[in-house]
């Protein structure tokens, strides 16, 4: 079955649309905007969806449907006996993209590596603030310029990674978007030409998808690389129609105006499966939203407060009105399903007057402060702005004044990373490799505090043992130091766990080849669609 593609002409220009005429066209309905197209600038999934996942490769890549590490960009590679040197052998004849804005004259070679980790991790490379406040936040987070010691290419197909320490997520962390391999022969072009923020805007990569254009918060175009290393994709033309509103993504679904969309409203979720046009896949989140407090910033420095603002949230209220029963209420930093949760911590009840008498005898009244709710829909967490006003009712009743503050997706990433922000947000997470670090030294290591940690929280004896436990190749012994650290977590509550949610995904029923990632990510390069 053809479908007719009916998005507004002010979206896609005349040339495209003569084009889509004689190609196989995909329309994903996406849900917000890329910040950018330079994946390691950035964390959020939306921006991976649009830029990592077309147009770029890793050096490994994650089986599609699993966590699992298979070989990308490198074919093969050894790691030392002491855990502290990974050498890769590159692919042979890997090409760059050939675009409008650019020809390469090289295939891959050991260069390009070298030039996407180390801009990285070293602060003294000229393109590490080549977007000036660049932060690298990711590869910042994961603690990779104090891990890695040197990335050297050994020669052309042969690049050595030497390590400070040994780490156990080494190679699931190099198949995660930040560590995407962009082209050096490109980047020194735009150097010649002194337009080095181009990088972020007119991307060129290795992967299935060619980038053709954005038209900011509408469309972005992509088209199929016809070079492409790996095997070669079905659809001859990808969009990403941009479509904030769930609802509208829905519309657009059923009209056939877009063949997939992401993050559905929980209240939609049955009329999609009764739908004979639709096929709707399902499987659990590796994901978790949360309400992080700036715990530097008084009064949300005392545990004793924190603790008493969670006994007041009523998470069930939140999963019934946001998720429709496609939750459950979080009482852990990790989801259920991932290996190393913890089973015996006991979350805060809901309890309203203990509440209000914890914070009593903290000595806080007649506190205001400010909620942060996302603008967009995330797999793990639907509707902030709904799950803002329930915690605004619930802290009323405690005697705590709320205001909801949002702002535009990219902004508010930002914004909320400060160390002075003031009150609490919401945010979330989906695993991004399947490894439980990828959680708890991400999100509430001292090394993350001032990027992905929103709750600025730095304490001694939770880094301590997730450090601990990044060094351990044993996993059950890994598994004992974040049950560990998870206790402290909980003990000092610098989150409200929010929940864990099922991970749903309607599309039309002429889509094939698209595979459910437990990871959140949405890739393209398999899918086809019957004509």
């Amino acid at each position: 079955m053809k479908y007719k593609l009916t998005l507004a002409a002010a979206l896609l220009s005349a040339t495209f649309f003569a084009s889509a005429a004689s190609a196989k066209t995909f329309v994903y309905c996406s849900e917000g905007s890329p910040e950018g197209f330079d994946p390691g600038l950035y964390t959020a999934g939306t921006t991976f969806d649009a830029s990592a996942h077309p147009i770029y490769n890793r050096l490994l890549e994650f089986k599609p449907g699993t966590t699992q590490p298979e070989p990308g960009l490198a074919e093969s590679w050894e790691i030392s006996q002491d855990g502290t040197v990974y050498t890769f052998k590159l692919r042979q004849n890997v090409k760059f993209q050939t675009t409008d804005f650019f020809t390469p004259a090289r295939t891959l070679n050991a260069d390009d590596v070298v030039f996407s980790i180390g801009r990285q991790i070293d602060a003294k490379n000229a393109w590490n603030q080549y977007i000036p406040g660049a932060a690298w936040e990711y590869a910042a987070g994961m603690g990779f310029p104090e891990l890695i010691k040197s990335v050297e290419k050994v020669d052309d197909l042969t690049v050595k990674f030497t390590l400070n320490k040994p780490e156990a997520p080494f190679l699931a962390n190099l198949a995660m978007p930040f560590a995407s391999i962009m082209s050096k022969e490109y980047a020194d072009s735009l150097d010649k030409a002194g337009k080095k923020e181009q990088l972020n805007q007119m991307p060129v990569g290795t992967g299935p998808f060619i980038f053709v254009g954005y038209q900011q918060d509408a469309v972005i175009r992509y088209k199929k690389n016809a070079d492409y290393w790996g095997p070669a994709p079905k659809i001859d033309d990808l969009v990403f129609a941009i479509t904030t509103d769930a609802a509208v993504r829905y519309q657009k679904l059923q009209a056939g105006e877009c063949h997939l969309m992401p993050y559905p409203n929980a209240a939609d979720v049955q009329s999609m499966k009764s739908n004979p046009n639709l096929t709707v896949l399902e499987q659990e989140g590796l994901n978790v939203a949360y309400f992080a407090y700036n715990t530097t910033q008084a009064p949300f420095d005392k545990v004793e407060v924190r603790k008493a603002l969670n006994k007041a949230i009523n998470k069930k209220a939140i999963v019934d009105a946001v998720f429709q029963g496609m939750a459950t209420p979080a009482k852990n930093p990790i989801p259920p399903t991932m290996w190393s949760y913890n089973e015996s911590t006991q979350d805060d009840a809901y309890d309203l007057d203990a509440a209000k008498k914890m914070l009593a005898d903290a000595g806080v009244k007649d506190l205001s402060m400010k909620v942060w709710a996302m603008p967009v829909s995330r797999p793990y967490m639907l509707n902030a702005r709904r799950a803002a006003e329930i915690i605004q009712d619930d802290f009323a009743k405690i005697g705590v004044k709320v205001e909801i503050v949002s702002y535009e997706w990219a902004e508010y990433l930002d914004r909320s990373k400060a160390k002075d922000r003031d009150g609490a947000v919401i945010l979330g997470w989906t695993g991004d490799n399947g490894d439980p670090d990828n959680f708890l030294d991400t999100l509430l290591g001292c090394n993350a505090v001032g990027g992905n940690n929103r709750a600025q929280w730095c304490n001694k004896e939770f880094d301590d043992l997730v450090k601990k436990a990044k060094v351990t190749s044993d996993q059950s012994e890994r598994t004992k130091l974040y049950e560990q650290a998870q206790t402290v977590f909980k003990k000092e509550a610098p989150w409200a766990t929010l929940d864990h949610s099922l991970s749903v995904v309607p599309m039309r029923k002429g889509v094939t080849g698209f595979t459910q990632s437990p990871l959140g990510d949405f890739t393209f390069e398999a899918v086809d669609i019957a004509e």
